[in-house]
């Protein structure tokens, strides 16, 4: 018989702590007041973690601490004391994204037990193996793969794999989403994403839901992930309330408990007052996934009159003392709530005090909770009294070991491209370098034996996708094996784990999607024998001017994928969208990946010469989102070397900065 999996609950407050306590959690995952994915959550203090490891200890529960945002560099020092703290405080694990905080972790802090994040993008066995062979302990897959590929990934495994199976799904690709980012600085991988996917786009001249999610639920696929051997389910929720913890617990407690009893267990989720729910990859639902509302709640009915301080609802379910409503407005999205303290019912109409709630007539009414349980809401504070204190001089000491001194050295241009179309415009005797991130099919087309190809191979990179998935593993090795037999040496990475693909006496540069915001992660990615990184597409100046590693290539055109998902959409025959800001957006799908990206690039030729001055000297061009133009690269070249700027044109978070 299968070891039964560990039941893993989600923790954003304090009632909601006790809520998974009581509902039967096996672990709980928590953030602390900084450096967490969900930044909007109530999360906790260093005191209010010592108090809830004493608690838990008592039921032996494991208690996982959610550290899985990117780091900015001035961060590093406060990242340490915060790892010194959790390391004191004895916690089970650490959930990273941050391979900045995976090296001074694993340095300096080797007892701490690290997770890898989904938000670290593991999607495949050459993920899993990577992980392991850096001493992760387990590690988080990606949301969307299918059973067949999570099957094949945990056979392959010498590591726990931890999967989700209920709660919110982001539409980009392990929630790797620069939507939020783009439109106002606040940063996904930064905990504070305003859900652009939650609003609606113009396409064909109609507003619609295009990338909104339902919500994820796996209860019916339970034997599976039991089977082929996962070892924690985990729920998705700390923004949730504690009737959600308690009652999404105890259904999957119930259904893991007693698998006779999954029925019961479904319907005590009908009443989780989340959204709609699909399966997704896993369950093969996909084609019903996004919704055409974003509401969470049960629909009870609308308000059917107003008198003075009182408003009368009809429902077909009785509304009691208790329940929490929610008002939707018309043509609003800002709703109202109020906790329903005295009900009169008058047959399927109910009056209810709106007490100094803003409520129309003909507003929608959501059950959005239920008092059912009382859950405590304060937590006694431990003292820190008896922690031995960090010295500064070991801080000094991990600081400093971060620190290279990067020696000027010639101008480098690099361009990226995507098509054959494009190779055959492109000047090589121009460029320093010239990735080509070409789609499965454009590389059947691709000779790497022709003269022109062979002429320039030390300039050509060949670059791998973010998304590989499982059974294109062999594929993309046996590409590799059949570029470097033709003489091309040059690879581009787009996760750590390809490397695993590329032979050692080979040049491996990793793109912006192997996130360096910090001194720690250039230091370990280095390390891994990665000649050259890329700096994200959505630093900031303040950030980039920070960092003491300056050999790494700066992005400075280029068209970021707002959304780059598995999931597809249908937008007609021109593929553009529009958002609720008037932002022209274009659909492509290659791959297999639906890429989302606005129609004006992002260029900060203008800051060629500020680039310069502080110590920057590789740059990106990424032409990989345009039409094929024989001058194009030229003329951005030339822009670029005259440090002018090219309009249209945004500069990103590079000036504005990125929260």
């Amino acid at each position: 018989m299968q070891n039964k999996p560990e039941l893993l609950l989600p923790v954003g407050n304090v009632e909601s702590f006790y809520a998974a306590l009581q509902g039967g959690a096996d672990a709980i995952y928590l953030g602390l007041k900084q450096f967490n994915a969900r930044g909007r959550a109530s999360n906790f203090t260093n005191m209010q973690l010592l108090q809830i490891i004493k608690e838990v200890r008592k039921k032996s529960i494991k208690v996982y601490i959610t550290l899985n945002t990117v780091i900015k560099n001035n961060e590093i020092t406060s990242l340490i004391e915060y790892l010194h703290f959790l390391n004191f405080a004895g916690v089970d694990g650490i959930i990273i994204q941050d391979w900045g905080v995976f090296y001074i972790a694993r340095n300096y802090f080797p007892n701490l037990k690290i997770h890898a994040s989904t938000q670290l993008g593991i999607h495949n066995s050459l993920g899993v193996s990577f992980s392991d062979k850096k001493g992760f302990r387990r590690v988080v897959l990606a949301r969307e793969l299918t059973l067949k590929e999570l099957e094949n990934i945990n056979k392959k495994s010498k590591i726990k794999i931890e999967v989700f199976i209920h709660g919110a799904l982001c539409y980009s690709f392990s929630g790797m989403c620069l939507y939020s980012s783009y439109s106002g600085g606040w940063g996904a991988n930064r905990g504070l994403c305003t859900q652009p996917c939650r609003r609606t786009y113009k396409k064909n001249k109609k507003q619609q839901f295009l990338f909104n999610l339902k919500d994820n639920q796996l209860l019916d696929y339970l034997d599976d992930l039991i089977r082929i051997g996962v070892s924690s389910l985990k729920i998705e929720g700390r923004m949730k309330s504690g009737e959600y913890t308690f009652r999404v617990a105890k259904a999957y407690r119930l259904a893991l408990d007693y698998p006779d009893k999954k029925q019961d267990a479904k319907e005590l989720l009908e009443m989780d007052f989340g959204r709609e729910k699909t399966s997704y990859f896993l369950g093969k639902d996909i084609k019903h996934a996004v919704s055409s509302s974003t509401v969470t709640g049960i629909l009870l009915g609308k308000v059917v009159k107003i008198s003075g301080a009182r408003i009368l609802i009809s429902s077909k379910m009785k509304i009691e003392p208790g329940f929490r409503l929610r008002f939707h407005q018309l043509k609003t999205d800002k709703p109202e709530t109020i906790k329903v303290k005295i009900v009169k019912q008058e047959n399927d109409l109910y009056w209810i005090d709106k007490v100094d709630k803003n409520i129309k007539q003909g507003s929608d009414v959501y059950l959005s909770g239920i008092k059912d349980v009382n859950f405590p809401s304060k937590l006694e504070e431990l003292s820190l009294k008896n922690m031995p204190i960090i010295s500064s001089g070991f801080r000094r000491k991990i600081v400093s070991s971060l620190k290279v001194n990067t020696v000027q050295k010639r101008e480098e241009f690099y361009f990226r491209i995507n098509s054959m179309e494009w190779l055959r415009k492109v000047n090589l005797n121009e460029v320093d370098g010239l990735f080509l991130s070409f789609s499965k099919i454009t590389w059947k087309r691709f000779n790497p034996d022709l003269p022109f190809i062979q002429k320039f191979r030390n300039k050509i990179y060949v670059e791998l996708p973010k998304f590989i998935p499982e059974d294109s593993v062999e594929y993309y090795s046996e590409l590799v094996s059949q570029m470097v037999k033709s003489g091309i040496r040059n690879f581009v990475i787009s996760h750590l784990s390809q490397k695993i693909l590329v032979p050692k006496n080979c040049r491996i540069f990793s793109n912006e999607n192997v996130y360096v915001f910090n001194d720690a992660a250039a230091k370990f990615i280095n390390s891994e024998g990665i000649k050259v990184f890329t700096y994200p597409q959505e630093i900031d100046f303040e950030t980039l001017f920070s960092l003491s590693n300056k050999e790494g290539i700066v992005p400075v055109y280029f068209h970021p994928e707002l959304f780059h998902s598995r999931m597809p959409i249908e937008v007609g025959s021109d593929n553009e969208i529009t958002d609720d800001t008037n932002l022209q957006l274009t659909r492509y799908r290659r791959n297999g990946i639906t890429s989302v990206v606005p129609n004006t690039p992002v260029a900060i030729f203008q800051s060629k010469n500020k680039l310069k001055k502080n110590g920057f000297y590789r740059y990106l061009i990424d032409v990989s989102f345009e039409s094929p133009s024989k001058n194009r690269i030229k003329t951005l070249k030339n822009r670029l070397l005259r440090s002018e700027q090219i309009q249209p044109s945004i500069t990103f978070n590079f000036v504005k900065g990125m929260k």
